[in-house]
C-alpha cells in the first residue's frame, strides 16, 4: 500500500505520517529530509543553494548517514531546503529515490508532491494543511524549544515565502492531487487528526 501525503510547511503531516506507518505496519519516508540533506550540504559548503550544479552536485552525493542528522530543521537549512526543491535536476535526481523506497514494501511518504508526482496512483492520498498563522505558531515553539532565537513575526513571513515558494515554482508546484482527501488540522490536535486519517484510509482500501 502506498499512502501519500502532502501539504505546506508545519502542517502536521509528518507527525501524521509517523503515527500512520506504525499503526499500519508500513515503511515511513520523510521525502522534505532529502531536500534539507541536500540543503545542509550546500550550506556547509559555503554554495548558494540557488546554484543549480552545486545543488544537484549535493543531491546526488546524498548517502544514509546524511538523512540521519539531527540538525536538519534548523531555520536556515528550512529556507535552503525550499530554495533547492525548486530546482528541477535537483527534484529529478530525487524522485528515483522516492519510487523506489515506495515500491519496494509500501509506505507512507509525506511531501510536497508525492500525490501528484511521485506517486499519483497512491492506494491513499490526503492532503493536510491548516491556516499560516496556526502553522507559523507550532514552527515558532519548535524553533524555542530548541533554543534559537526567531521572533514569531519572523515566522510568519517565512511560512508565507515558503508558501508562495511552493505554489509558483516551475517544478512539482505544491497543489491538492484531484483524489485527496483534504484534512484541515488548524483546529484539530494530533490525536484527532490521526483518528481522521485512519477513517479515510479505511473507506478508500475497502472499495
Amino acid at each position: 500500500m502506498i499512502i501519500a501525503i502532502d501539504g505546506p510547511a508545519a502542517a502536521g503531516k509528518g507527525t501524521l505520517a509517523k503515527r500512520i506507518a506504525t499503526a499500519l505496519n508500513l515503511p515511513y519516508l520523510d521525502t522534505g529530509i532529502l531536500y534539507r540533506a541536500t540543503a545542509k550540504r550546500v550550506l556547509e559548503a559555503g554554495q548558494d543553494p540557488d546554484d543549480v550544479q552545486a545543488a544537484l552536485a549535493a543531491a546526488q552525493a546524498l548517502g544514509a548517514e546524511d538523512l540521519k542528522r539531527t540538525d536538519l530543521r534548523d531555520a536556515a537549512t528550512s529556507k535552503a531546503a525550499s530554495q533547492v526543491a525548486s530546482i528541477p535536476q535537483v527534484r529529478q535526481a530525487l524522485l528515483d529515490f522516492q519510487r523506489h523506497f515506495g515500491n519496494s514494501h509500501g509506505a507512507v511518504l509525506d511531501g510536497r508532491d508525492i500525490g501528484t508526482i511521485i506517486f499519483p496512483h497512491a492506494d491513499v492520498k490526503l492532503f493536510v494543511t491548516a491556516s499560516v498563522e496556526a502553522r507559523a505558531e507550532r514552527r515558532y515553539k519548535e524553533f524555542l524549544a530548541k533554543g534559537e532565537a526567531v521572533g514569531l513575526a519572523e515566522v510568519i513571513a517565512d511560512v508565507h515565502a515558503r508558501d508562495e515558494a511552493d505554489r509558483t515554482r516551475a517544478a512539482a508546484p505544491l497543489m491538492m492531487a484531484m483524489d485527496a482527501e483534504l484534512i484541515d488540522t488548524t483546529s484539530m490536535d494530533a490525536s484527532t487528526a490521526f483518528a481522521r486519517a485512519l477513517e479515510v484510509i479505511r473507506k478508500k482500501t475497502s472499495r
